[in-house]
């Protein structure tokens, strides 16, 4: 599906940023599935600060491609503000980029565990650290996919404003 409205308003909004100051983004997403990724791509001319990402929809690929550790899943979950700050912090060094941001949480319909349905953390890496911001979201499974996506866009946003 084409992303649009607010979601093309904000990728649009941070691409530009990017270019202006010549930074570079990766993303690592889980729960969006690509979303953020397709958001960012549907701006013209995003090759120019969008380098990759990666779709760690499972724990074997936290784990084998991101590097998260099995201890952090084991103990505080895939859908955690760890596992999420882990994501961005290697997604930024495999992709060499000067920030970037992951996704993972609970989509729906179903709670995983005792993590409810539309519990999010999006991280954000850049040379100065890594950081994760917690949501909880109340829609059904697109809706909590397009929220988190907005949500990311935005807090990518927010660091740029005041990212050295």
């Amino acid at each position: 599906m084409r992303p649009t409205g607010p979601i093309i308003d904000l990728a649009t909004q941070v691409g530009e940023t990017l270019r202006r100051r010549q930074r570079s983004l990766a993303v690592a997403e889980s729960c969006t599935g690509g979303m953020l990724g397709a958001a960012i791509t549907e701006v013209p001319g995003s090759s120019a600060y969008f380098l990759g990402g990666v779709i760690s929809y499972a724990d074997q690929v936290k784990m084998e491609q991101l590097k998260v550790p099995a201890e952090t899943l084991a103990t505080y979950g895939a859908v955690s503000q760890e596992t999420a700050c882990a994501m961005a912090s290697e997604v930024r060094m495999l992709m060499r980029a000067d920030l970037a941001v992951s996704i993972t949480g609970v989509a729906g319909p179903n709670a995983e565990g005792s993590k409810p349905v539309g519990l999010t953390f999006i991280g954000i890496a850049t040379a100065e650290g890594t950081h994760a911001t917690r949501y909880q979201w109340s829609g059904d499974r697109w809706e909590n996919r397009r929220d988190s996506t907005i949500a990311a866009l935005t807090l990518l946003a927010q660091t740029l404003e005041v990212m050295r």
